[in-house]
Formats: C-alpha cells, structure tokens, sequence
C-alpha cells in the first residue's frame, strides 16, 4: 500500500458524516436536522499549572479529522453541510503558546464546508434549529459542554449518535487503512530495534525506552496504547504493565507495542529469545502460536464467523499441547471440557482502528462458556474491517493451579510434563489484518519467523 500518497490528501470527514446520517435514518426514517459533537477540552491538572495529557476524542475526529481540543461540529443531515468551530485567538495563550491555527488555515486542513469560531456556536445552534420544522439535534450523553443550547430544536436525540458513529467506524476506507498501515510499518521498525537490542539490555525499562525513541523519531509521538515489555515469566500476565524487572537467566520477551498515526492505532506483539536462542520447551510452544496464527489468518475472509475461528485456534493449541504430553487424553473431550483455556484464556483478537479495541465488535463479556466469554468480536466479519489475530499459550499458575485442583481438568493436564514450561511465561505472536472479499491483508511487516529471529538477535 503506498500509503505515503494517500496521506497527502484529507481524512474524509464528510463522508464519514455522511456514513452516519445514513445509519440514523435507517434506524430513524425521514430524520431531519443535525448532527452535533465536540472534541476533548483542555483541562488542567491538579495543583499545577500545565494541561492534562490531550487525547482527541475519537466519535469528533471521525467526523472532523482535527487533532484539536475545544472544537464543536454541526453536520447538516439535509444539505450535507458541516461546520468546524475552533477556538478563538487568545492573545494571553498566544505570549506563551504561539498563534494557534486560523479558520483559515483550518479550512485548508480539514474536510468541512465551513469553519468558525466557538463563541458563535449557540447562535449558529438556534438559527439550525428555528429554520428546520420538526428538527431532531443528535448529539453524544455526556460529551455537551454546559454553555451549548439546544433550546430551538423541536426534538432532542441523545441515543443514537454514539451507536451510529460505533457502527460506522468498522469498516475502513482507503485514508484510514493508510494510517494503520503507516503506524504498522514505524512500529514494525520499532520492534526490529528492540530485537537487535535484547540481548544485550540489562532491564525490561531499556527496551520500552528504545521503542518510544524510535516510533517518536518516526514522527509517531503517541502510542496507541501502553507497551507490554516483558521478559521471562512476566509474559504470563496478558497486559503486564510494570516493564521494569531485570533480564538476566530470563529465556524470552514478549513486546507488545504499537504506536499511533494520526489518532489511528496499531497493535503487534512479537516473543524472541533474550539470548538469540529458543530453548526446546520455548521452542515448541512458539511452534504451535505460530500455527495457530497462520492457520487463523488463512481462514479469514469477509463473512466468516469469528467465533468458528477462535474455535480453530483452540483446537490447534490443543493437538500441540497433546503432542507435546502437556495434555492428555481425547482431544474432543479436552476441547468440549474448556481445558485449553487454562493456556489460552483470551479472544484471539479485536477490531482494530482509532481505538486499539475498537468499536462494533459486541462482545458478550456474559456468555458462560469460557472459551468464548472473553471475544471482543462476535459475529461474522465484514470487508473492510481490520482485525487482531493474536493467538497465545501462556503459563501462569494464578490461572492454571485451579484447573489442577479441578477433576474435570486435572485428568487432562500432565503436571509432571507441565514443570518443564513454567519458565517460557508466555508466547503470544499479533498482527493487524485487514479483511476482503476473498480472503485478507495483513498490514503488519514485523518479522515473526523463528530462525530469522534468531540470525538477528544473534548478530547483534
């Protein structure tokens, strides 16, 4: 994908705007009126002078693509005409801050008719209002500052925006599958970094600083979420934060990292041998993620059930495990008993795009059945949505112990066999597909191959 030149043109806001006025009137015939969104607004810190971490709010840049805080739209269901209000000028701010953009400058940047300032907002509001007979403004809860004023509009509606902007999200276009694709490839080089460093880093804190370094000097400042930099049994714990603990007799480390591009995530996890070497037991299980994810990806394609290949993913881990003797018995009995879970206790992945989870997956976080409680995605998968397939087989004893002391499991689960594994952790290997017709693309180049991982950890 050349994404480089489609970057060079506009986030195509208005189409998206108009992706969701279509979804409002499928679900609400002959709507009329406007849609109304605001960005984050700045806000200070506690006790201190400075601002809060800014992050965009992702139902505003969908409709606006502006990085920028304190900003409304209204969006013109009838005519299709939108208006971008940015700040005003500040001249206290500009002494410390510089000049900030101008409607102007704005107009040139996003894809709006029109761009204004925020002090005209509630006027503009009550003019929409007052001139449409029967007019609905559909706006998110909780996201309508208190000085705006629907106060002309016949009918407020506070239900279906969020729902229509969730749903729309799912399908990507051109513009934003470049942006996934562009952060893949800076974090894609991120990772190839901290695998030539591994070996030779003291700390888990030395390779997180090493992938920030180079993602922000690729022009990606923000990451998409925070790293997971964890080396020997840490590995085990699916979203270990601390990336902190020294290295040394450690056998592998399991990084995942992504960074952002223009609000639009990337997600990729990677597991290498610290010392340029898998062990046999390290090995083994690598081999089997591995499979599970290349098999995975093989059954993709626009309309397949997600559940039937999480379903898939499981029954490979078990006939590995089993060949391994990590367990034992009837591979049948094994699956319909729910005992891979003990090993492979998550979703085989999520949707992917402003969020690193994001919308429209609609998880059933209720459903009893272990292997498929915890999917983010549930249902068939569209052309066009992007996806995480991120297999894993994982030793953690807070999650296996119970299933040793449980009969239903233990005659399944060979514990003197087990003992050899603890010290793997954990292997989880991810990257960000995109589904088609036919089948799909995967968007992520970092290198996963065993033996190439290993030349270049080795070599370095």
């Amino acid at each position: 994908m050349d994404y480089n030149r489609i970057l060079q043109g506009k986030y195509p806001a208005k189409a998206h705007a108009k992706r969701v006025a279509d979804y409002i009137r499928s679900k609400v015939p002959g709507a009329t009126g406007v849609l109304y969104v605001e960005s984050r607004g700045t806000k200070l810190l506690e006790d201190n002078d400075e601002n809060e971490p800014f992050r965009q709010r992702r139902y505003f840049y969908y409709l606006t693509g502006c990085p920028l805080a304190d900003c409304y739209l209204v969006y013109d269901m009838d005519t299709t005409k939108s208006t971008l209000f940015i700040p005003p000028i500040d001249p206290e701010s500009v002494i410390w801050s510089g000049l900030p953009v101008s409607a102007e400058e704005a107009k040139q940047q996003f894809d709006v008719d029109e761009v204004r300032y925020t002090n005209d907002i509630n006027a503009t509001l009550a003019h929409e209002g007052a001139e449409k007979a029967n007019a609905t403004v559909f706006a998110i809860p909780n996201q309508v500052s208190e000085q705006v004023t629907f106060l002309e509009f016949d009918h407020k509606n506070f239900s279906i925006l969020k729902e229509a902007i969730e749903v729309s999200r799912v399908i990507k276009d051109e513009f934003e599958l470049a942006m996934i694709a562009k952060a893949n490839d800076i974090s894609s080089e991120a990772h190839l970094a901290v695998m030539k460093r591994v070996k030779h880093a003291e700390n888990e804190r030395e390779l997180e600083a090493l992938f920030l370094q180079k993602c922000i000097a690729a022009g990606a400042r923000n990451q998409a979420y925070h790293s997971i930099v964890a080396a020997g049994r840490a590995a085990a714990t699916l979203h270990y934060v601390h990336n902190n603990a020294p290295m040394a007799g450690k056998l592998n480390l399991l990084l995942d990292a992504g960074c952002e591009w223009d609000c639009y995530a990337s997600d990729i996890t990677r597991t290498f041998p610290i010392n340029g070497k898998f062990s046999t037991e390290s090995r083994a299980i690598y081999d089997i993620v591995y499979k599970m994810q290349l098999d995975c990806i093989a059954a993709l394609k626009e309309g397949v059930l997600w559940d039937d290949v999480h379903l898939l993913a499981h029954k490979i881990a078990i006939d590995g495990l089993l060949e391994l003797g990590i367990l034992k018995g009837d591979k049948d009995e094994i699956l319909a008993s729910r005992t891979s879970v003990a090993f492979f206790p998550h979703g085989l992945g999520h949707y992917l795009g402003m969020d690193t989870h994001d919308t429209g997956g609609n998880p059933n976080y209720a459903d009893k059945d272990t292997m498929f409680r915890y999917l983010r995605v549930r249902g068939s998968l569209p052309a066009g949505s992007v996806i995480t397939v991120e297999p894993g087989i994982y030793f953690c004893n807070f999650i296996i112990d119970p299933f040793l002391k449980d009969a239903k499991h233990a005659k399944y689960i060979d514990a003197g066999v087990l003992e050899k594994y603890w010290d793997v952790g954990g292997v989880r290997i991810e990257d960000n597909i995109l589904i088609t017709e036919t089948g799909s693309q995967n968007l992520t180049p970092a290198i996963k191959d065993p033996a190439e991982m290993e030349k270049i950890i080795a070599e370095s």
